[in-house]
């Protein structure tokens, strides 16, 4: 169960999705696949059927949230899951995110007796926005301020001001402070419960959310991403070709595409080259495209809009044509998976000081650090990797220090753990012999 999906949705928690998906039909596994679509001209809450592009085998239900997304407890979604459930007779609810969604599925799915895991993207349990960034208020505050902690009145006062009559309305705030309370309670008290087991993929974000919520440490694992690890090698750098960076994601503004920008457009070598991958995503990208029309004629011309590329062809599509991956973002990223592709690739990575970004990646180790938030920071190592030859020779090289060999987990791998973590919690919850149980017919 996932916010999204391929082809629709391809950011990092849908592919990962995906990926982890297919490799369980390989491994002789059944897998449903629950998810949402946008249609404006569909029925709200209504269900299409289709299968995963990848894998015909996967059958996904698509309920339609184009004008409800906004909620986070919908009775239709409930109601459409628990049905699909009944006929599908899973073994275990494997959710990866229920932002557009509904929380209470997992209610539901309690009410059915089904185990449930629960892998953790973000702070979307913890944090209404998702992310501990507050909305922006004024010309003068800060694009997007991390926020330390969640706090109900605080929520409603810096992040749901937009929906204010006026910004100093008591009842307003009232209201949404009432509204962000109510949604806390009900994930504290409803849901975190009836949750067999948390998957978090960076330590930073099992930390913090056994900090701050009510989650015993036995119900939270640390298992880092897989991958297809053959599609990121034979990497050829193109020769001749001026000193590339690259960004790949979406162009919103908390993946930190601005602070690149800026960076850049001081950066001024007549000898460096931009290039910029993700699908564009509007208003976002024409903001930025605005933005990059009123630089110098001499820099425009030097910043690439690549568009989309296919996962599958990273190395040839992108990493062959840059030196460097720049991953700038302004949120703590908790394990973010173009890092990694880059690594297992031998690409060069800049990256932010901050959450499991600075986990994956150690300063003048197996990459380069600056201070997050900070164009001006990001600006110096940029300019430090273009001067220095030896340096990007040697953390090129480095990979992956969670691992002994330098290479990121394979999804091989990965999933033959993520299937341990089943069967250990249908050995906890079922009275028989997990040997008498195969795992093989459902999921």
């Amino acid at each position: 169960m996932i916010h999204g999906y391929p082809p629709l949705y391809s950011a990092g928690s849908e592919v990962y999705s995906q990926t982890l998906c297919n490799e369980l039909v390989q491994q002789g596994h059944k897998v449903m696949v629950f998810t949402r679509q946008e249609n404006a001209y569909a029925q709200e809450y209504s269900v299409d059927w289709t299968s995963d592009p990848l894998c015909k085998e996967i059958q996904m239900a698509r309920i339609n949230m184009a004008h409800s997304k906004d909620g986070y407890r919908h009775a239709a979604v409930d109601q459409a899951f628990r049905k699909i459930a009944i006929a599908f007779d899973p073994d275990i609810v494997h959710i990866g995110h229920l932002n557009h969604l509904s929380t209470s599925i997992v209610q539901e799915a309690a009410q059915l007796g089904l185990p449930i895991i629960f892998t953790l993207h973000d702070f979307w349990l913890m944090c209404p926005r998702g992310q501990f960034l507050q909305t922006i208020q004024s010309k003068t505050d800060d694009l997007y301020p991390v926020c330390d902690s969640q706090e109900n009145e605080k929520c409603a006062r810096k992040c749901y001001w937009r929906y204010f009559s006026s910004q100093d309305n008591k009842e307003d705030i009232s209201y949404w402070t009432g509204w962000v309370q109510r949604r806390m309670d009900h994930i504290r008290n409803d849901i975190l419960p009836k949750i067999d087991l948390f998957h978090a993929p960076s330590n930073y974000l099992m930390h913090r959310f056994l900090s701050k919520l009510p989650i015993a440490p036995a119900k939270m694992v640390y298992l880092d991403y897989g991958f297809h690890r053959e599609r990121l090698h034979c990497r050829v750098r193109e020769k001749n070709t001026p000193f590339t960076f690259g960004y790949i994601g979406t162009h919103k503004q908390a993946k930190g595409i601005f602070h690149l920008l800026q960076a850049f457009r001081e950066l001024n070598h007549p000898q460096a080259e931009l290039k910029i991958w993700g699908t564009p995503l509007q208003p976002f990208t024409n903001s930025l495209k605005a933005y990059v029309a009123n630089m110098p004629s001499s820099i425009q011309s030097k910043i690439h809009w690549m568009g989309g590329y296919s996962n599958k062809g990273i190395v040839a599509d992108v990493f062959n044509h840059i030196d460097a991956i720049v991953v700038p973002s302004i949120w703590g990223e908790n394990s973010p998976l173009v890092i990694h592709e880059a690594l297992e690739a031998q690409v060069a990575v800049i990256t932010a000081n901050y959450g499991g970004m600075k986990e994956y990646v150690h300063h003048q180790v197996n990459g380069l650090l600056f201070e997050h938030r900070s164009s001006k920071k990001l600006l110096e190592q940029m300019t430090i990797l273009m001067k220095d030859s030896s340096l990007l020779s040697r953390i090129q090289s480095k990979g992956y220090i969670q691992s002994a060999d330098g290479h990121i987990p394979s999804i091989e791998e990965h999933t033959k753990h993520m299937t341990s973590l089943y069967q250990q919690i249908l050995r906890n919850r079922s009275p028989y012999d997990p040997e008498t149980r195969p795992l093989a017919h459902h999921f």
